[in-house]
């Protein structure tokens, strides 16, 4: 079986405490008891020896059963409650394990005192931290600890602390934390973790353990709010070999994944990519250096505009054993050298299971390293506007418990979760389950903006660069390429207003202004875009192209737009264009005609200035003779009130 960490979310949840760990682990020579393990009723010595043996194969519910036969023969069985109470710490009944420890501790408290840290962490268990802290105090001043007891205890002890001050400090009393199993259509009697979605909500990708060996992805559509019932991922990603803690982007173009000990792996293991192209997914390519080393690569994740990669790694030059890092696309394709986080995310432990939200703003990842309740728990850091991150939050109980946690997404809505977990109703295991996000950890709002960039004559789908930029400081926030067949997605932040921009080869520019100010967040918003071959005759307006009301001298927020048609005049030597001025109808013609003729000079002007020849520049104003919409209304107004290019000649 294939060790690599893909899964140390999965080994991790299953290396758990064995179950006799509560009956010898801490035990030290106890004398002056009341209770005598030699005294046993004998015939409950033998329901417990049964019970035993079915515990060690993990039947714990049959082992249960004979330890309550055990009980009934000698209730003051002392030793058979400590194992009870470790059986059903085991299953995670925290409540009935704390009562049978309670059972042992009120038989015979000097023979059971040793049993106080275990205890204490089934009451952490079930969030009684306050107890538990007690309890693990308790455990502490036993004179006669040895070293290592004494250090769990310490690291308990912490734990506990923290999850008091967290309490203090959160308003947590109202979250209501109900993880639903999604059901059959995903998960099985086979390993279900590290669920991954697109970003509206429609696909789930996740890595299922087959037969208990080999790891492959599967996938699940949603339809009328269900999921359906998941297949192997189509094309040649899945092999003999394992590939796990997969990530799909969020517009479901790009797989990318771990896969360790490959022949074409340059570590123990790699980081592989894979596309939808319109055959299927292509055959997984190595990523290669510098973001694989010799070292170990794993659990990747892209963020929403497929710019920055970010995954763990436990190569040389980091501050503990796995850090997480980012590498940037370049524009030729290839990923730029990995970048530490850095020590407010990064520590002389484990960091892992990196996951960017939609909003391109805040991570969830897993750490042993920073403070939390125990083991693996899952944090957030929230990146500010210089770009560092900021904000590192324990996510607190009930989702960090006293065990690991970990393989965490959020869906682009930022309530709903998705995660791994072996709870009690599970198919086989891990299986993944759902949740509502607690609101002061969830993301920032956000929307997105899918769409299409086609021809427009022939209505052909075109591969083509799509901006973003934010009108009020001309800052260019969103970059990305569409595919093959023209189709795009970007999620944005919300309170601005956007210029899109659209630029390819061949053919104008398409640019126009949308306020998303106002916009409602966690929404989807299509925009289709036609763009036109560079021909005579053909027009684009400029939308982002601003004056003040009854004036002529170009805005600030102009500047991007107009350098557009500067790119689209060096790019096409040969064309010759006219830049013409439009209003609305109020006023007085004359005046109208005049200013718009004005805006069109003042266009030319500017385009002048940047190196074009003058004689391949016209202009004209039109005033209000060439409406494209009706006067009668605000809306209207403002789509006349336009400037206008058009080709005169290639």
């Amino acid at each position: 079986m294939n060790s690599f960490v893909i899964i140390s979310y999965l080994y991790i949840m299953m290396n758990r405490i064995a179950i006799l760990f509560s009956i010898c682990l801490f035990c030290s020579p106890s004398f002056a008891q009341q209770y005598n393990p030699q005294k046993v009723n004998k015939r409950a010595v033998n329901f417990y020896n049964l019970a035993l043996d079915k515990a060690q194969n993990g039947e714990y519910k049959e082992a249960i059963q004979f330890i309550n036969r055990a009980l009934s023969a000698d209730n003051r069985f002392v030793d058979a409650w400590l194992t009870k109470a470790g059986i059903y710490g085991e299953m995670k009944f925290y409540d009935s394990c704390i009562a049978s420890y309670e059972q042992a501790f009120e038989k015979d408290i000097e023979y059971s005192k040793d049993y106080k840290l275990p205890y204490a962490i089934n009451l952490a268990g079930a969030g009684l931290f306050k107890n538990a802290l007690d309890a693990v105090n308790e455990f502490m001043d036993i004179p006669d600890l040895n070293e290592s007891s004494r250090r769990a205890g310490a690291y308990r002890k912490r734990s506990f602390e923290f999850a008091v001050q967290y309490e203090k400090e959160h308003n947590t009393k109202n979250y209501v934390f109900a993880p639903r199993n999604v059901g059959d259509s995903i998960n099985s009697a086979d390993l279900e973790y590290y669920p991954s979605v697109t970003i509206d909500d429609k696909t789930l990708v996740f890595t299922r353990r087959v037969k208990g060996r080999n790891e492959d992805f599967f996938v699940s559509e949603r339809k009328d709010d269900q999921w359906l019932k998941a297949k192997g991922i189509d094309g040649d990603i899945n092999s003999n070999f394992n590939e796990g803690a997969q990530n799909i982007s969020q517009d479901g173009e790009w797989l990318v994944f771990t896969g360790c000990n490959f022949p074409e792996g340059l570590g123990s293991c790699d980081l592989f990519f894979s596309s939808l192209t319109k055959k299927g997914w292509s055959t997984p390519e190595n990523i290669g250096e510098p973001v694989n080393t010799e070292s170990w690569e794993s659990s990747p994740c892209l963020s929403p505009d497929k710019r920055e990669l970010y995954f763990s790694s436990n190569r040389p030059g980091g501050y503990g054993g796995k850090d997480i890092y980012v590498s940037k696309r370049m524009p030729n394709g290839q990923w730029s050298k990995p970048e530490n986080l850095g020590p407010k995310i990064n520590t002389g432990g484990d960091e892992s299971c990196p996951f960017i939200h939609a909003d391109n703003q805040t991570m969830y990842f897993t750490s042993n390293g920073l403070t939390g309740y125990g083991g693996d728990d899952l944090f957030l850091a929230r990146k500010q506007s210089d770009g560092a991150w900021d904000k590192i939050e324990n996510l607190g109980y009930p989702i960090n418990t006293t065990e690991n946690e970990g393989s965490l997404v959020v869906a682009a809505d930022g309530k709903t979760a998705y995660y791994a977990s072996d709870r009690a109703d599970t198919r086989g295991g891990l299986d993944i389950y759902t949740f509502e996000m607690r609101e002061d950890i969830r993301p920032n709002k956000t929307l997105w903006v899918q769409g299409k960039v086609f021809d427009s004559t022939t209505k052909e789908g075109l591969p083509s660069a799509v901006e973003l930029i934010d009108i009020a400081s001309g800052q260019t926030l969103v970059k990305v390429q569409t595919n093959e067949s023209g189709n795009y997605l970007i999620t944005l932040p919300l309170g601005k207003d956007y210029a899109f921009n659209v630029n390819r080869k061949g053919y104008l520019f398409y640019s126009k202004n949308f306020p998303f100010s106002q916009k409602v967040p966690d929404s989807t918003y299509t925009i289709n875009i036609g763009l036109q071959p560079i021909e005579a005759n053909a027009s684009v307006v400029l939308n982002n192209i601003f004056f003040d009301v009854n004036r002529f001298e170009l805005e600030q927020q102009s500047i991007a737009e107009l350098d557009r048609v500067v790119e689209l005049l060096n790019d096409n030597p040969g064309i010759k264009i006219l830049i013409g001025g439009h209003t609305d109808n109020t006023g007085k013609a004359a005046d109208n005609l005049t200013l718009s003729n004005n805006r069109a000079k003042a266009v030319v002007d500017y385009l002048i200035t940047k190196g074009i020849d003058a004689s391949r520049l016209q202009y004209k104003g039109f005033g209000a003779a060439n409406p494209v919409s009706d006067n009668t209304t605000e809306a209207g107004k403002a789509a006349n009130r336009r400037t206008e290019l058009t080709i005169l000649s290639k």
